[in-house]
């Protein structure tokens, strides 16, 4: 994934690791370091290697369509989404629901 941020446009969405000028934002530059070691063929092979552990312990929900179930693997992002642990402390909208469908886990 080594690429340059500066071509990343986000002006028109929010994006929780680049800020609109393409600099990673604070709580994302350890991430963004991260990303950008990788070279697209690891990527690739984390991205594999997510999908089949998925598949494996079976993790997947099931869609209710005309009369048939359809089971899907869930889809999950190798890529983590960055939450301040301000704004997950504070309960900015969905932070907190999250926190607490987190805690019912433990």
């Amino acid at each position: 994934m080594n690429k340059s941020w500066k071509q990343y446009r986000t002006d028109a969405f929010y994006d929780e690791l680049v800020a609109s000028s393409g600099k990673p934002r604070l709580a994302a530059r350890g991430v963004i370091n991260l990303l950008q070691t990788l070279s697209e063929e690891e990527m690739r092979n984390r991205r594999a290697a997510a999908e089949l552990a998925i598949r494996e312990m079976g993790v997947s929900f099931t869609i209710y369509s005309e009369g048939k179930n359809i089971d899907r693997a869930w889809p999950f992002d190798i890529i983590p989404r960055v939450i301040r642990a301000k704004d997950w402390a504070t309960g900015e909208p969905g932070a907190g629901a999250a926190q607490s469908r987190v805690e019912l886990l433990y």
